[in-house]
């Protein structure tokens, strides 16, 4: 990730005692990370999609900038928090389009580390996000640790830096949540017609 970390945490913690202009002076040092991020969870979306990187990026900026009274650790958070605020960007979209969409059979729901990942639509993209949802309930932990690595394209050592804990763990949340999500989103295709 691009930027000065000193310089990156100092504007946050600038911004998180309400310095009115130190955001605006963090955006530059961080966009080509927002726009990476951005890219990665556009990656596989439908052609067409209503919203590209940049207006993905300027989305959550409104999002972000709505935020001043937070309490802003570390660059890593922050990036953690930015790509969460994608997710739900896109989530709503999802959303959206699929309440103006008309019939519709009920489409598969896999799961992939987003590595290679595969092109997805609506009901998958929705699935995962429920999936999320519930995984949040049983261990916010572990959640942040999907969000993190899946959408932020975190690194383990940044995740841990992110939840301030220990690589190691992160490892160890991250299996465990893999497990997890495989075996909810196996049920989903198992039963589509419960839903």
């Amino acid at each position: 990730m691009s930027g000065s970390t000193h310089e990156i945490t100092r504007l946050l913690q600038e911004w998180s005692d309400g310095s009115n202009d130190a955001f605006d002076r963090l955006i530059p040092l961080v966009y080509d990370d927002l726009s990476r991020i951005a890219r990665r969870q556009l990656q596989g979306e439908r052609a067409g999609h209503t919203l590209c990187t940049q207006a993905l990026v300027h989305e959550s900026y409104l999002n972000l900038i709505g935020k001043p009274g937070d309490s802003w650790r570390n660059r890593s958070q922050f990036f953690a928090v930015a790509s969460k605020a994608m997710r739900r960007i896109l989530i709503d979209e999802a959303r959206r389009r699929r309440a103006a969409r008309r019939g519709g059979d009920a489409r598969r729901v896999t799961w992939t580390d987003r590595d290679g990942a595969e092109e997805r639509d609506l009901d998958e993209l929705l699935a995962i996000d429920d999936t999320l949802t519930k995984l949040a309930e049983r261990s916010p932990r572990m959640a942040r640790v999907v969000e993190c690595r899946v959408f932020g394209g975190m690194t383990v050592q940044e995740t841990a830096e992110a939840l301030e804990t220990s690589p190691r763990t992160v490892d160890r949340e991250w299996t465990r949540a893999k497990t997890y999500i495989y075996r909810e989103l196996q049920d989903e295709r198992a039963t589509p017609d419960e839903q």
